[in-house]
């Protein structure tokens, strides 16, 4: 993992060089099932000032705007109306009346389509995390309780502070925006591909893609061949 220079536990001085460049828009304006691939192992990192959050994407799964169990099936909306702008931007929405999920908007401009960001591997700013969670540092302290803080992407969006009222139509390709993706170079050695889990239409459409054995994968566990990148 990159070095980080910490200036008093929670704030961070510096990011690693390989961290300050976001993935260009050009990585987006792809089919979602590439991109959800190739996501996996980028860093999302939420920086506000000198505070930053940085956790590496372990499970993602993707939408097309045809597909009956994404936003955009219903054609465009204000609600829905990144999924169809440019690719590269931060589509979030509320669900189930407790929680938000965050998403990056993926195809050419027009087109419909997206990758939910289901799970992440937490690697800076664990104490700002668990406060946003309503956890304690020393209640996620081991390595398999950990998992609370970003597994699932309830936990992940409140982990990191993600509101639609804040970060939707946030520009994931520009350090500016403070919300992006980049990429420190690590290898994801294997790649499962499943089912959709938590939807009820096309559920059968193997649009999952998680890093294999990582412990940060949310929902069950699963069985299947390793697919390699």
């Amino acid at each position: 993992m990159a070095n980080w220079l910490e200036a008093d536990g929670s704030h961070m001085t510096q990011l690693d060089p390989q961290l300050r460049v976001p993935l260009p828009r050009e990585f987006y304006a792809r089919d979602p099932r590439r991109v959800a691939r190739e996501l996996l192992g980028k860093v999302l990192v939420k920086k506000t000032g000198k505070r930053v959050l940085a956790a590496r994407l372990v499970e993602v799964e993707a939408y097309f705007g045809n597909d009956p169990a994404a936003h955009s099936f219903v054609g465009r909306t204000a609600r829905n109306d990144v999924l169809f702008g440019p690719p590269g931007f931060a589509y979030v929405y509320f669900i189930y009346g407790n929680h938000y999920c965050l998403n990056v908007s993926c195809m050419p401009d027009g087109v419909g389509g997206g990758i939910l960001f289901r799970a992440a591997e937490p690697l800076v700013g664990l104490e700002e995390m668990a406060r946003s969670r309503g956890l304690t540092l020393l209640a996620v302290a081991k390595p398999s309780a950990l998992r609370q803080l970003t597994s699932g992407p309830g936990r992940l969006a409140q982990a990191f502070g993600i509101t639609r009222e804040s970060h939707n139509g946030k520009d994931f390709t520009s350090v500016h925006s403070g919300l992006f993706i980049a990429d420190d170079g690590h290898r994801v050695r294997g790649i499962l591909i499943t089912p959709r889990i938590g939807v009820s239409k096309a559920a059968d459409r193997k649009l999952r893609y998680i890093i294999a054995g990582n412990p940060f994968v949310s929902g069950p566990k699963v069985h299947t061949p390793t697919v390699g990148r």
